[in-house]
């Protein structure tokens, strides 16, 4: 049968896809289960706890969620015998919730606290506190009687800045912390110190690092971590008092941004051999020997998003999602080569979802990584000569990354005869710090040129209908889009999601995590006051001359509604057509189904009436 492009019926609903590949949240062996943190969008995006036994381990309306940074993560931990330690999400308290029992607070109300580690019988967090005028963060020990469920002072102080703290990690004689540090006017991926003191607040030592990430201790003296030194993160060795050296380097990187609290991106084996990440474009897993000589690719079907969650002995629980499988959790031995899934990592039905292929296109300022996931229906194609339009995807960050995975959100819109274009525009982990850094000062230009060379290259190449490219993306991904919507000439639609509109008032609005980021990205406040005037949409929205659908979170503190207002506002005073969604109860990013089905239909119909097909079905 053949239909228009855009047209085709499909069985991929938003009910769905709200439904589908729920997020996974960390990772842990419990005595002899397997606990893993997993979102309900049913439930508003609550975060439970469940376990390989079958069991929900953390009832509603209890949610695992921090918001210590803004963003999060490393929510919650468990001990061998079955005791949860949580911080919910309600009261960012840590609550503590024994085998049959309920959940009771460990920390006073007041700070939040995320990046919970459990080590050596020691209940270790880091703790932000807003409430002076001079916010604090620190790195803390919980006791874990409940002495400090009413008495903040009972909660220890390791380690306390004004600044920005990360990944602690315990020695295993318990006499030294180690840790990444960074300060309030630079982002962790630019530059962020490793730390080792004693416990008791002695002898701290910083080691020369870029930008350090997950220290972890394989001796009371010797740890690994991860740096970019050569332009790649990789594994680092240091025996404390000595200069670090390399593990296995590699044109690839073992690292990230460090935007959640709790990533993980390799984990020790007790027997000195490493599993780890690596990632050049698409993720692969590696497991190293313990002299770092012998790197042996593990046959994974993971290759998008993976994080090496937690080992014990042999076997390690590594999350992600792949090309031909959607996101799951997979518990691998590695001694006897089996892999078990332990929740999702469905296969992908090929004849609906498509394999992501990666392309590369020439831009301005150098290659421009993007991953084409073509339109799919094994019952439809389109008349001849009819090309499809192409939804150009621009992730958030900027500084995050796509790696090209087997998406049921993505076949949404390739089922009905839509292309999408996932794009890992300059400024995007993933390619190493030179791609990285390609965005320093030209936040606005540089992912803007990318954009538009990849949807032009696409028409260019007869795979897409130059006509009918949109372009979606969310929060600096939304920037991005009002940016390219400026410029015009390439995109015939835009869709922002709490998308940036004006520079200056995300200075003044947004929170203390990025309160100095742009100032990398394009400069800063009052000597740049000009460059942020030229560079933001709201600027210029008299250039707007397409179709734009806003949608926004009513309680977004990172980038709050009053910027999808102003653009809204502009376009209607000169009667551009426009659509605002504002979506109460949601912050940055959307959690509840009921908003990501909302969302989805919205998108599925503004393209409907903006591009002229039927999307009805």
């Amino acid at each position: 049968m053949t239909a228009p492009h855009g047209s085709w019926p499909s069985p991929f609903t938003a009910q769905m896809i709200a439904q589908a590949s729920p997020r996974i949240d960390g990772a842990r062996f419990v005595g002899d289960e397997v606990w893993w943190g997993e979102s309900v969008p049913a439930e508003g995006g609550r975060v439970t706890v469940r376990s390989s036994s079958g069991d929900q381990i953390l009832p509603a309306p209890w949610n695992a969620r921090s918001r210590v940074h803004e963003y999060g993560g490393g929510s919650w931990t468990a001990d061998a015998e079955g005791t949860l330690y949580f911080v919910h999400g309600a009261d960012q308290r840590i609550h503590r919730m024994s085998p049959g029992g309920a959940p009771e607070p460990l920390t006073a109300a007041g700070p939040s606290y995320g990046g919970l580690r459990l080590q050596r019988g020691r209940l270790l967090a880091v703790q932000e506190d807003l409430r002076p005028e001079r916010h604090v963060r620190a790195i803390v020990e919980v006791p874990l009687d409940g002495a400090a469920a009413d008495d903040e002072s009972a909660v220890r102080t390791l380690v306390s800045t004004s600044g920005f703290v990360a990944h602690p990690a315990l020695s295993p004689d318990g006499q030294r912390l180690a840790w990444v540090q960074w300060s309030t006017v630079r982002m962790p991926w630019e530059q962020a110190l490793l730390h080792v003191a004693s416990v008791d607040g002695d002898a701290l030592a910083s080691t020369p690092t870029r930008a350090a990430l997950q220290p972890e201790w394989v001796s009371d003296d010797e740890l690994l971590y991860l740096d970019d030194p050569s332009g790649r993160w990789n594994l680092q060795r240091l025996r404390v008092g000595d200069t670090a050296k390399p593990v296995a380097p590699a044109d690839a990187d073992t690292g990230g941004g460090l935007w959640v609290l709790g990533n993980r991106w390799y984990q020790p084996l007790d027997d000195g051999r490493v599993v780890a990440v690596r990632t050049n474009g698409a993720d692969e897993i590696v497991l190293i020997s313990p002299d770092g000589d012998a790197i042996e690719l593990l046959t994974l079907p993971i290759t998008a998003g993976a994080s090496i969650d937690d080992a014990r002995g042999a076997r390690v629980l590594i999350s992600g999602a792949g090309r031909a499988v959607g996101a799951g959790l997979w518990c691998v031995d590695l001694d006897d080569g089996t892999i078990t899934t332990v929740t999702g990592g469905d296969a992908a039905d090929a004849r609906w979802i498509p394999r992501a292929r990666p392309v590369t296109f020439r831009g301005p300022h150098g290659p421009v990584h993007a991953f084409d996931y073509p339109p799919t229906n094994p019952d439809l194609s389109a008349p001849g000569g009819d090309l499809p339009p192409y939804i150009v995807m621009v992730h958030g960050g900027p500084t995050a990354h796509v790696s090209g995975a087997a998406s049921t959100a993505y076949a949404y819109w390739t089922s009905r005869g839509i292309g999408v274009l996932d794009v890992n525009y300059g400024g995007s982990t993933g390619y190493g710090r030179a791609y990285r850094e390609r965005l320093d000062g030209q936040w606005g230009i540089v992912d803007v040129d990318d954009v538009i060379a990849a949807a032009r290259g696409m028409a260019e190449s007869g795979l897409a209908d130059p006509a009918r490219i949109a372009i979606r993306g969310g929060s600096a991904g939304g920037w991005t889009v009002l940016c390219a919507l400026v410029r015009g000439g390439t995109f015939t639609a835009g869709i922002s999601r709490y998308g940036v509109a004006d520079l200056r008032m995300l200075a003044a609005e947004t929170h203390d995590f990025e309160a100095h980021y742009i100032d990398g990205l394009v400069g800063p406040l009052p000597e740049a006051e000009s460059v942020y005037i030229e560079r933001s949409p709201l600027s210029h929205a008299d250039r707007i001359d397409v179709p734009v659908l806003l949608q926004q979170g009513s309680d977004d503190r990172v980038v709050p509604p009053s910027q999808s207002e102003a653009i809204r506002d502009a376009l209607a005073a000169r009667g551009v057509p426009h659509e605002y969604l504002l979506f109460e109860g949601e912050g940055h990013g959307f959690r509840a189904a009921e908003t990501i089905i909302a969302s989805l239909e919205a998108e599925l119909g503004f393209l409907g009436r903006t591009f002229g097909f039927d999307a009805a079905r």
